[in-house]
């Protein structure tokens, strides 16, 4: 038995625990007031500002005499009520624990959304437009009003109405109104299903966004990482320049994460090769530089724009680009051949020979040597007009 009462008694802290977790009652926001309602009158009243990720209400509605008093107050209830989602056990018990009083005096009710309905409520005591209604008089009553259960709870309204038509036709009623609402911990940072789409639509128009075909992934991602780094209120309140700032921030992190960036770069890589099969180099040149500029071009890619710039005679830069990818990686020995090229037409004869000297006997591909390669780039120079003085005197060291 001893076992069975501490296995039980960790179930029960576990469901404690996860309660807490999910939510809690709002206690500091709970509402107790007393309405007087002259007999044969409708009055109203508004229950304002509730709190931001409420996703349940639990009410009490008690008509008092000068003969009744009321039972301990619904905060005190509900103290020993864990979390409404056990609604079987926990909140269904309140229900009735919370309607533990006897009177005469009866009352209808309805609630509403809106102002306007609630005034027309109050002139003509029609109910159509109510969330709900209590239609039989009642001297007592409890519910729980639950988000999607109820269209009473919203999650982008915090303001309902409560409307009272007093059942007794000689003498006023006191009618005594108890709400506590439970709110949901991940609802209360306001990231409604509306809020969410307003932060990804604002993404879709950026620039980057723009520049992609399908850019979903990626406002999603950026969603998400203000969702988790701020409640929308507090987005909300931040300057325009500081949400761009944090939409560039994530931008950048999202870009890579969701695999954008190298859609991107290899849509970037193709455009390139078209415009070197047309001998468009320059335009080449620049799809090469849109990729150097996300930092995360390859060894390729410096021995690709390399190679551009040396057939369009721009040799310094070639070397520039050349030495950076051979220092990313020195075993690429297509780039140690393209920078002896850009070398050797730049008037460095040394550095080019020593560099035909060292790998002069290897293969920069699979099936194809450091001197047939040579011998191949040279006749594709002569061909593009490029100074031939120095090829000989290569091509004689190779042999």
């Amino acid at each position: 038995m001893k076992k069975i009462y501490y296995l039980l008694w960790l179930f029960l802290l576990q469901q404690s625990l996860q309660a807490q977790q999910d939510g809690y009652w709002d206690k500091e926001r709970s509402i107790t007031q007393e309405i007087q309602v002259t007999a044969r009158e409708r009055a109203l009243f508004k229950v304002e500002d509730l709190p931001v990720g409420t996703t349940e209400l639990l009410y009490r509605i008690t008509i008092l005499d000068d003969k009744q008093q009321l039972a301990s107050s619904l905060v005190s209830l509900l103290k020993a009520i864990p979390d409404p989602t056990g609604i079987s056990q926990g909140s269904a018990g309140a229900v009735f624990l919370m309607s533990k009083i006897s009177g005469q005096d009866k009352c209808k009710y309805a609630l509403f959304t809106q102002k306007e309905q609630a005034t027309s409520y109050q002139k003509t005591g029609n109910t159509d437009q109510s969330c709900y209604h209590q239609e039989t008089p009642v001297s007592k009553d409890a519910k729980r009003l639950v988000l999607d259960q109820s269209s009473c709870i919203q999650a982008n309204k915090n303001n309902l109405w409560f409307g009272f038509e007093s059942s007794n036709w000689f003498m006023s009623q006191k009618i005594v109104l108890e709400i506590v609402p439970w709110v949901d911990t991940k609802s209360s940072r306001g990231w409604t299903l509306e809020n969410r789409k307003t932060i990804i639509q604002s993404c879709k128009t950026s620039v980057m966004a723009r520049k992609m075909q399908n850019s979903d992934d990626f406002c999603i991602c950026i969603e998400e990482k203000i969702e988790k780094k701020y409640k929308f209120q507090e987005f909300q309140k931040l300057l325009p320049i500081e949400q761009a700032k944090n939409y560039k921030t994530f931008g950048e992190n999202c870009f890579i994460e969701t695999g954008a960036l190298k859609t991107q770069n290899d849509a970037l890589r193709a455009a390139a090769q078209r415009f070197e099969k047309n001998a468009d180099y320059s335009n080449a040149i620049a799809q090469y530089h849109q990729i150097i500029a996300t930092q995360k071009a390859n060894t390729s890619d410096y021995s690709a724009i390399g190679y551009n710039y040396i057939l369009t005679k721009q040799y310094a830069k070639a070397i520039q680009f050349l030495n950076q990818g051979q220092q990313a990686d020195p075993t690429e020995l297509l780039i140690q051949l393209r920078l002896a090229h850009a070398y050797l037409l730049n008037n460095q004869y040394q550095n080019a020979k020593a560099l035909h000297k060292t790998y002069q006997y290897q293969n920069v591909t699979s099936t194809q040597s450091w001197a047939e390669q040579t011998q191949n780039d040279f006749k594709i120079f002569k061909n593009a007009g490029l100074p031939t003085e120095d090829f000989d005197r290569i091509l004689k060291l190779l042999k």
